[in-house]
């Protein structure tokens, strides 16, 4: 039976948000790391320790809030460009990271699962997640993917590989792929898309994260340096998705919003009105018939 996570140490509580607008879907860009130790004179590895309680303590914040899956960049296919000392202690920080925390994860309720690129990972790493994901993979409250050589579009060219290769072998029939076909070749395909992005350290772009999955996200970037960022910010950053109005691409319809406010006051109009003695309509009155304006009901930008 999964146990729930301690409050915040500060005794703050998740807003009081309706279940229909809890975001199901939440990427988050985990930045700013490395600028947090350099403001404080420590080296940057420093600052990649430090993140390590903030993911678990966002974790903590979705469940709390009832948000079901969570995607986490953890370490990019473009992370390989940085120093190689860098890249040493984000290898083996993703590796301990999932060592240490599994167990902490598992008696949530939380499954793990790994999105990403096999080659040039450690072997130790791969093992973590594998081990990781084998574990939780019965596990219900949440799912934590931990995106780990992970990039938007290595993830689409992989996905456009396998498909390729199941068209020559006959497999699939080219003209009947649709999207859910191409859903169904990505890392994660039961994964629901993205609702919220977020992205920590005021940066403001998505970093070839999650790309095909945020089609329609709404995107938050908060100025809060990663280290700082807890579950109080990702609190926060819901609190602004929820006030939001999620159209997918359609239009807004001004006109029928315009009609339906003219029509609320000329019943506030009518309603204040004293009813007459007699049946206008029998008197000939000339405005009983109601004869208003109508507009055309087409799509406003």
């Amino acid at each position: 039976m999964p146990i729930s996570p301690d409050p915040h140490p500060s005794g703050a509580t998740p807003p009081a948000i309706p279940a229909e607008l809890v975001p199901q879907h939440i990427a988050m860009v985990m930045d700013g790391n490395g600028r947090w130790a350099n403001e404080r004179g420590l080296p940057r590895t420093k600052g990649h320790e430090a993140g390590e309680a903030m993911l678990i303590d966002v974790v903590a914040g979705c469940i709390e809030l009832g948000v079901k899956n969570i995607s986490a960049y953890a370490f990019s296919t473009e992370n390989w460009r940085r120093s190689p000392e860098e890249v040493r202690f984000l290898m083996g920080c993703n590796r301990d990271t999932i060592r240490r925390r599994v167990d902490l994860l598992d008696s949530w309720g939380v499954r793990v699962i790994w999105s990403g690129r096999k080659p040039r990972l450690w072997r130790s790493v791969v093992r973590e997640l594998e081990v990781a994901q084998e574990r939780t993979k019965n596990n219900t409250v949440c799912t934590l993917q931990m995106c780990v050589n992970y990039g938007g579009r290595a993830e689409l060219v992989d996905a456009t590989r396998s498909l390729a290769d199941d068209v020559a072998a006959g497999r699939l029939n080219p003209k009947k792929i649709t999207e859910k076909t191409i859903q169904s070749y990505l890392y994660a395909p039961d994964l629901p898309d993205v609702d919220l992005f977020v992205r920590s350290s005021g940066e403001q772009r998505t970093s070839n994260f999650q790309l095909w999955q945020s089609a329609y996200a709404e995107m938050v970037f908060l100025d809060t340096l990663w280290p700082d960022f807890d579950r109080r910010k990702l609190w926060e950053a819901v609190d602004i998705y929820a006030r939001r109005d999620r159209r997918y691409g359609g239009a807004v319809d001004a006109v029928a919003a315009q009609q339906a406010a003219d029509d609320a006051a000329a019943a506030a109009r009518a309603a204040s009105k004293p009813k007459p003695s007699y049946d206008p309509l029998l008197m000939g009155d000339p405005d009983a018939d109601g004869g208003g304006i109508y507009e055309d009901d087409g799509l406003i930008d």
